[in-house]
């Protein structure tokens, strides 16, 4: 089966070769005489992408030495599978806790040791936090982050100031699936001389609706 993908397709064309390269793997493991043949690349080529996908985990080399799929490309899957559907089915929530408190609000899951944004509304106020959708931020720090690790308390929600940023306060809540596992986080932040020093009874209660009805719409619950 022959992949080449030259004239280039999305105007990348190192990007496009390597896309060859994987989909010339979808069916199975090929040496490098074989990835050749499939794409139409010259060996030196060849050799070159796919050395650089198996050094990010994209491909790996089979118990012939052969090249194959990589363990990485099964954790994407995994994560594009569950976060798409999520953050789809938190628009309605988090456009309604970001009206209702007047912060920015965010959606965060799990990555690794890490938490990534993968839905994002902005606070309609001049002075506001802003974290992009796809942004990465540590586990540890913040509300957010905090919930993801498993910190929880009596309220449901938890409140954090200044953890991660100098002059933000931001409260999250769990999203949880039906066996009370921790799916996502919902937060708003803004800045602490508009949220105050104590923002947790003001805000939690609404980022805790927002958590419940993200997890309803999204068929967790």
């Amino acid at each position: 089966m022959f992949y080449s993908m030259e004239p280039s397709v999305s105007g990348v064309g190192v990007l496009d070769k390597g896309v060859a390269v994987l989909r010339a793997l979808e069916v199975e493991s090929l040496g490098l005489a074989g990835l050749v043949e499939s794409t139409g690349f010259s060996r030196a080529t060849t050799h070159r992408l796919a050395t650089a996908l198996e050094t990010h985990g994209l491909i790996r080399r089979d118990r012939e030495g052969r090249f194959a799929l990589g363990p990485r490309l099964v954790t994407l899957g995994l994560s594009a599978a569950e976060q798409w559907p999520l953050a789809e089915a938190a628009g309605n929530a988090l456009k309604t806790l970001r009206d209702s408190t007047g912060e920015s609000a965010q959606l965060y899951v799990r990555a690794g040791d890490n938490r990534l944004c993968i839905a994002s509304l902005e606070s309609p106020h001049g002075l506001r936090t802003i974290v992009a959708t796809g942004a990465t931020l540590p586990l540890g720090q913040g509300s957010g982050g905090r919930v993801l690790a498993g910190d929880t308390d009596r309220h449901g929600w938890i409140a954090s100031v200044e953890e991660r940023e100098t002059g933000v306060a931001s409260v999250s809540a769990p999203v949880l699936d039906s066996r009370r596992g921790v799916v996502a986080a919902v937060s708003i932040s803004g800045p602490v001389d508009r949220t105050s020093r104590d923002p947790g009874p003001v805000f939690g209660p609404a980022v805790l609706a927002a958590a419940q009805q993200i997890a309803s719409e999204a068929g967790l619950s």
